[in-house]
């Protein structure tokens, strides 16, 4: 007789390497493009799935044996979120989606503009009184 706790895991294993198939790093980050005049364009989503499982063993009525019926399904959801834009030494994020509406998302959403500031101001300090 075969475990029924295995009979679910090969089940959910299944449909969680299909998911992992679609679902990858180049799904959320896409492949950087190139443009002509030097900008670097890198395209960025948002992934969200769901998956869910279930099964039973059951008697087979001609003999002592146990069955199993078991099934799993699985939905995965990719929204673009925006672009990151690179040029000469600037990245900035052009949005497609809907202005921020939490503290974290606005957060996340001007890093890259943080990060700039940062760098220039760093620049500028450690800059010797003799260079302008």
């Amino acid at each position: 007789m075969e475990n029924s706790n295995s009979n679910i895991g090969k089940l959910m294993d299944a449909t969680m390497g299909k998911i992992r198939e679609i679902v990858d790093v180049d799904t959320v980050v896409g492949s950087p493009i190139t443009t002509p005049d030097g900008i670097t364009i890198i395209p960025v989503s948002r992934v969200s799935y769901a998956f869910a499982s279930g099964g039973s063993d059951f008697r087979i009525k001609e003999n002592s044996n146990m069955g199993f019926g078991g099934g799993n399904g699985a939905g995965v959801k990719i929204d673009p979120v925006g672009f990151l834009t690179i040029k000469d030494s600037s990245v900035r994020m052009i949005n497609v989606t809907p202005p921020a509406s939490t503290t974290v998302d606005r957060v996340v959403e001007k890093m890259p503009e943080v990060i700039d500031l940062v760098e220039d101001l760093l620049q500028k300090h450690t800059k010797k009184p003799d260079e302008k």
